[in-house]
């Protein structure tokens, strides 16, 4: 089977690189991906897939039967760019000022639309059904497109069994990983404003300054992890935005900050708006000024289920040998709305290696100068299409 899955894959990856170009020179944001999801839905139906697309608003999902009754398999590509602007100097960069796939959603898709170009010309060799899912706006956070999906019913005619997906990271070329458990992080939003009172700047005794208070607020809210967090857990809070003040000699009177929080436990998912909304108004009121806090619960972690990862671990180790499949020892630290899908179903994430000599130093995600070795694309067909064979025929 492995050696079909090969020939396959070497049989379509020129196109599917011709695919990922494309879709990388003309980046489409959240819930604007028409393009992309156009030129998903016309290379499904080649294939004599059923489509439906517009399913969460902007997906695509294409439905591939096996020979007989058996389980439904859903696999997650997401398709979203982002809002940067491209640094390279490849001949297909981003026509697109301000926008960029730089979080290789582009590779995703193309390596799903391979994975499908794959397992059509297989389909007699297994049993039950595989859902294509082109998802939108995993970028959206705290919102996704996820939920959308799910909410249009993506999980059901026919029922989803076990879902996969996976993500480009900056391992090496050729590598998997993955974990039991928590894979990637819960990703919240934490929005603050302190509101004190303007008066002269030589004159501080008369006004309530918002911004000194806003000082002592950002180092307090630390001392949640290192005081309040289990030493054997982890988490991460960290404050992006300040903004505050109007001129040079004024005291300032508001002050807003915007931040994440990234947790891997729901015990500590729980713990971290309490603890942070007691510090900030508590440290805010010792200053005589006050401050609002508003805590934005955003995607929620993602969780491999431990036998299905398994079995996809098996899998993984036969296609790519077993020094090139990384148990990982730790999560992600970023957020992923696959999670929605793993809360409902069995479910596994792993991570695609991309890094080689020809991209060193610009492997970076969410970076303008992102790099990615096209030959990830072949690896990333030949494990997805190897896994799903193997759950649907177990």
């Amino acid at each position: 089977m492995l050696k079909e899955i090969e020939s396959l894959v070497e049989k379509h990856q020129d196109r599917v690189i011709e695919i990922r170009r494309d879709i990388h020179q003309n980046p489409e944001l959240a819930m604007e991906e028409t393009r992309t999801a156009q030129l998903v839905k016309e290379e499904l139906e080649k294939l004599g897939l059923e489509v439906e697309e517009k399913v969460g608003k902007m997906g695509v999902v294409g439905l591939l039967r096996g020979k007989g009754n058996g389980k439904t398999l859903l696999l997650r590509a997401d398709m979203d760019a982002l809002p940067i602007l491209e640094e390279t100097d490849l001949d297909f960069k981003s026509k697109t000022d301000g926008k960029m796939h730089a979080c290789g959603h582009d590779v995703h898709t193309s390596i799903l639309l391979g994975v499908a170009k794959v397992l059509a010309e297989l389909k007699d060799q297994f049993k039950g059904n595989i859902k294509f899912c082109f998802q939108p706006a995993e970028e959206d956070n705290p919102t996704g497109g996820a939920r959308f999906m799910i909410e249009d019913g993506v999980l059901d005619n026919p029922k989803v069994d076990a879902a996969m997906a996976l993500h480009i990271w900056p391992m090496p070329l050729g590598q998997v990983a993955l974990r039991r458990g928590t894979m990637m992080a819960q990703s919240d939003r934490l929005f603050l404003t302190v509101k004190g009172k303007s008066s002269h700047g030589a004159e501080p005794h008369k006004g309530q300054d918002a911004l000194v208070a806003a000082g002592h607020i950002i180092t307090a809210i630390q001392t949640v992890i290192s005081r309040n967090v289990d030493p054997m857990d982890s988490a991460v809070v960290t404050l992006g935005t300040i903004k505050g003040g109007s001129r040079y000699n004024v005291v300032c009177d508001k002050v807003t900050m915007e931040g994440t929080v990234r947790t891997f436990r729901p015990e500590v998912s729980e713990l971290m708006p309490i603890r942070i909304k007691a510090l900030a108004e508590g440290v805010a009121a010792g200053l005589d000024c006050q401050c609002d806090v508003s805590y934005v619960k955003g995607y929620s972690a993602t969780l491999n289920d431990p036998d299905l990862t398994d079995q996809v671990l098996v899998s993984l180790r036969e296609t790519l040998g077993a020094e090139n499949v990384i148990l990982a020892d730790k999560p992600g630290s970023g957020g992923e709305d696959f999670s929605e899908f793993a809360m409902r179903v069995p479910s596994v994430y792993y991570w695609l290696g991309f890094q080689s000599k020809e991209n060193e130093g610009r492997t970076i995600l969410h970076n303008p100068q992102l790099l990615v070795d096209e030959k990830a694309i072949a690896f990333g067909m030949k494990t997805m299409a190897k896994a799903a064979l193997d759950y649907l025929n177990s």
